[in-house]
């Protein structure tokens, strides 16, 4: 019976293979905008929305569209073609997305896709542009290639 035993455990540990370390990832949101993907990392984003209707405001910079009404709550809707300096276009898609705590709706071409990005495939974008609002970008699994876009750079930069 004790050569059973000793038996048993050998084949144990044949069979026991170390795993790899797991691939950490974090999902975005993929948009396009002028041509090129921007990814957003989804725990910004609260809701994507598509019949809306903006509230011009004056006296605010021109890349702000207005204001719009979203289930009670006022939403500055911000034009990311304006914003990065493009020609505006007229339909457009809302990403509302949730930055310092204050809802902000941005206006982009066309909502692509949600993805897992792995976090090392994330590479920084040099600039010497003070206005940047990437902070980064990487090659998706489908072989394009994603700018991270930075909200807090698109608010404040």
């Amino acid at each position: 019976m004790p050569q059973e035993e000793v038996l048993f455990a050998t084949e144990q540990e044949d069979n026991y293979t170390e795993q790899p370390p797991e691939l950490q990832t974090e999902k975005y949101l993929i948009f396009s905008s002028d041509g090129l993907l921007y990814g957003i990392k989804a725990e910004q984003v609260k809701d994507i929305i598509t019949d809306y209707a903006i509230t011009y405001l004056p006296q605010v910079p021109g890349y702000v569209r207005g204001v719009i009404n979203l289930r009670g709550q006022i939403i500055p809707m911000l034009d990311i073609r304006l914003r990065l300096g493009k020609m505006p276009k007229d339909s457009l898609c809302g990403i509302v997305v949730e930055v310092d705590g204050n809802m902000v709706g941005l206006l982009v071409d066309m909502v692509e896709k949600m993805v897992d990005v792995p976090l090392d495939s994330i590479l920084p974008v040099p600039t010497t542009n003070s206005q940047a609002t990437v902070s980064g970008m990487c090659t998706l699994p489908d072989g394009d290639t994603m700018l991270e876009l930075d909200c807090d750079l698109l608010l404040h930069g």
